[in-house]
C-alpha cells in the first residue's frame, strides 16, 4: 500500500478550505482551569485562519520562519495553519514557563531565525521579543491562502534532544498529508472520528493526532492541556467517555498514570476505536494492567494499540494491526548480541506491528538483515523529512540501500519477528560492557519495578567508563510520597538488575522527584542524566 500521488499533491490548508462552509464542530478546547469548552466549527476556524494569513502576509515573506508560542489552547491550531496558508514555515514550539525551557526556546529561536512570534492572549506575558502577533486578537478582511510546492518546508519540528541538542527536521507539505493519510488508515481515522487527547501541540504526536488528522480526515479534535492531565489523570478517561467513535494517543507512563487513578463508576470506554501507545517503549505489563482496570468499563483490548513513529518521519511509522497487543518472549542474552530467539523465560517485548504506506528495513553495515536479526531502522516514505535546518552534513538522511536513495536513519534499533517490527534500543544509548551488550530501557524497566519507593518511568541508565573499566549507572527518582530506607531501595534495584540481566551496577542513584531531567516532551534525557550524575555528583 501506497500513498496516492493525488494526496501528495493536496496540502493540508487546501483540504481545510475545502470544508470552509461545515458548520460541524472542528475543534473543542477543553479548560479544566474555567470549567469550561471552547468550540470552533469548520467555517468560523477557517475564517478565522484567513484573518491570521492576512496579518502575516503584511509581516513576512513566503517561507520565513514564524514561532509559535501559545498554550494548548484554540490560538494554537489558528496560529500554525495562519501560517501555513501565509506560505511561512511555522515552527511549534510553547510559551515558556521556567529559565530551562527559556533557554532552550533561546536556542531554537536563534537556530531558526524566526522574527515573527505568534502567540495569544493568555500567554503573551510569557513571550520574548517585540514582533508579537496575538492570533486571537485579530481582525480583518482575512487572506486567501498561498499556493504551496508540495516539497517546500511546512514547518520544523524540533526534536525533543533525549539523544542531542535540539534540531528541526524540516517537514514539508506532503509529509504532512502522507502521514495523515498512512495514520488515517493505520488507525481507521475518519469523518465520523473524535481525536481526542492531551499531548502538547509543540510535540510531533500531538500535532499530527489532534491538529492535523481531524483536518485531513474530516473528523473533529477535543483536547485538554498536558498538565491538566497529569493533575488529574480521570480527566482524559471522561474526556474518552464522553465522545464517540475515539482515537487517542499517548506515551506508555500516561496509560500507566491512568491505571493508578483507577476508573470512575459510570465509566464507558466502549466508544474508544483505538488507544495509540507510542514515543516511549510500550511495557507488557502496562498493556495487562490497563486492560485489568478499564476492561470492565467496555475498553477493548484489541482497541489499545503499540505505535512506533519519530518527528524525521513525520511521526508514523508502524503500528499494531485490528488484533491489538501482540508479543514475544525473547532470549535476553541472545537479543543483546543481535538475534531475536523466542524462548518460554526471557525479556518479553511489544511488538509496535507492521507500516503503512512507507518501507522499513532492518540495516547493519549498510546491509539489509534477515527476519531475526537486529540492526538499525531504516524508513523510506514521502512521510520522510528533507533533513534538518542548517544542517547539510547530517548523516540522517539521505542514506542509500539496494540502490534507493532517500532512506531515513532513524538510530533506532530493531528486528523483524514473524512480520512485525520490534525495537529494542538506540545506537547511541546502547550500553557496552565486557563485550555484552546492554539496551538501557531493559536495565530501567527492571529497576522501576525492584521496589514501590522508585518512581516507574522516572529511571535512567547509562554506561560509564573510568579507571575502574566499563560500568553501568542508575539513577532513580523517588515515588511521590514514598517512605523507605535508601539502603534497602538500593539493594532492591541491584538485585532485580543482576537477577534479569546478570549485572552487577556501579552504583544506583536515588534523587528527588524531578531530579531527572526530561526532554520537551518528558520523556527522561539519558545524556543529560549522565552529564550530570555520571561522575559521582549529584
Amino acid at each position: 500500500m501506497t500513498v496516492p500521488e493525488a494526496v501528495l499533491r493536496a496540502s493540508i490548508v487546501e483540504r481545510l478550505f475545502a470544508r470552509a462552509d461545515d458548520g460541524r464542530p472542528l475543534f473543542t478546547h477543553q479548560d479544566h482551569t474555567h470549567g469550561a469548552e471552547h468550540t470552533l466549527t469548520w467555517a468560523e476556524f477557517a475564517a478565522r485562519v484567513r484573518v491570521v494569513a492576512g496579518e502575516l502576509r503584511r509581516l513576512a515573506e513566503p517561507g520565513e520562519r514564524v514561532a509559535i508560542l501559545a498554550g494548548q489552547e484554540l490560538a494554537y491550531p489558528l496560529a500554525f495553519f495562519g501560517a501555513l496558508a501565509a506560505g511561512l514555515v511555522a515552527v511549534p514550539l510553547m510559551a515558556p514557563s521556567n529559565p530551562a525551557q527559556a533557554e532552550r526556546l533561546a536556542g531554537i529561536l536563534a537556530d531558526s531565525g524566526a522574527r515573527v512570534r505568534l502567540t495569544s492572549k493568555a500567554a503573551a506575558a510569557r513571550v520574548p521579543g517585540d514582533d508579537l502577533v496575538v492570533v486571537d486578537e485579530l481582525t480583518g478582511p482575512g487572506a486567501d491562502p498561498v499556493p504551496v510546492d508540495p516539497e517546500t518546508p511546512a514547518y520544523l519540528q524540533y526534536t525533543s534532544g533525549s539523544t542531542r541538542e535540539p534540531a528541526g527536521a524540516m517537514i514539508p507539505h506532503r509529509a504532512i498529508v502522507a502521514a495523515c493519510w498512512q495514520g488515517s488508515h493505520a488507525y481507521h481515522v475518519d469523518e465520523g472520528t473524535t481525536c481526542a487527547g492531551w499531548i502538547p501541540f509543540f510535540h510531533d504526536m500531538g500535532l499530527i493526532q489532534l491538529l492535523c488528522l481531524p483536518v485531513f480526515a474530516g473528523g473533529r479534535a477535543v483536547f485538554m492541556a498536558p498538565a491538566e492531565f497529569v493533575h488529574r489523570p480521570r480527566r482524559w478517561l471522561r474526556q474518552l467517555s464522553d465522545y464517540p467513535a475515539v482515537f487517542t494517543a499517548a506515551p506508555n507512563f500516561a496509560y500507566d498514570l491512568a491505571a493508578d487513578a483507577g476508573a470512575e463508576a459510570d465509566l464507558d470506554l466502549s466508544g474508544v476505536s483505538v488507544a495509540l501507545n507510542g514515543s516511549e517503549p510500550v511495557r507488557p505489563r502496562t498493556v495487562e494492567r490497563f486492560q485489568e482496570v478499564f476492561g470492565p468499563y467496555g475498553f477493548r483490548r484489541e482497541a489499545h494499540c503499540p505505535s512506533y513513529g519519530l518527528a524525521e518521519a513525520t511521526v508514523y511509522v508502524a503500528s499494531a494491526g485490528p488484533e491489538g497487543p501482540r508479543g514475544a518472549v525473547f532470549d535476553r542474552e541472545i537479543l543483546a548480541q543481535g538475534q531475536a530467539v523466542e524462548t518460554v523465560d526471557g525479556q518479553e517485548l511489544v511488538s509496535v506491528g507492521r507500516p503503512v504506506g512507507q518501507l522499513v528495513r532492518i540495516v547493519r553495515d549498510g546491509r539489509e538483515q534477515p527476519d531475526g536479526d537486529v540492526g538499525e531502522i531504516w524508513v523510506h516514505g514521502p512521510n520522510v523529512a528533507t533533513g534538518y535546518w542548517g544542517r547539510g552534513d547530517s548523516t540522517t538522511f539521505g542514506a542509500t540501500l539496494d540502490g534507493l536513495d532517500g532512506w531515513l536513519r532513524t538510530g533506532d534499533l530493531g528486528v523483524v519477528h514473524r512480520g512485525d517490527l520490534y525495537v529494542t534500543g538506540r545506537l547511541k544509548d546502547l550500553i557496552v560492557i565486557d563485550g555484552r551488550n546492554f539496551h538501557p530501557q531493559d536495565i530501567e524497566a527492571s529497576a522501576g519495578e525492584a521496589h514501590p519507593a522508585v518512581r516507574r518511568d522516572r529511571v535512567a541508565a547509562f554506561g560509564v567508563s573510568d579507571d575502574e573499566g566499563e560500568g553501568a549507572v542508575v539513577v532513580a527518582e523517588w515515588a511521590r510520597d514514598a517512605v523507605a530506607d535508601t539502603k534497602e531501595v538500593t539493594r532492591a534495584v541491584l538485585r532485580a538488575v543482576s537477577r534479569e540481566h546478570d549485572l552487577t551496577l556501579r552504583a544506583v542513584r536515588l534523587v528527588p522527584s524531578g531530579g531527572l531531567p526530561r526532554t520537551s516532551s518528558g520523556k527522561v534525557a539519558r545524556s543529560a542524566a549522565k552529564a550530570r550524575y555520571g561522575d559521582g555528583r549529584g
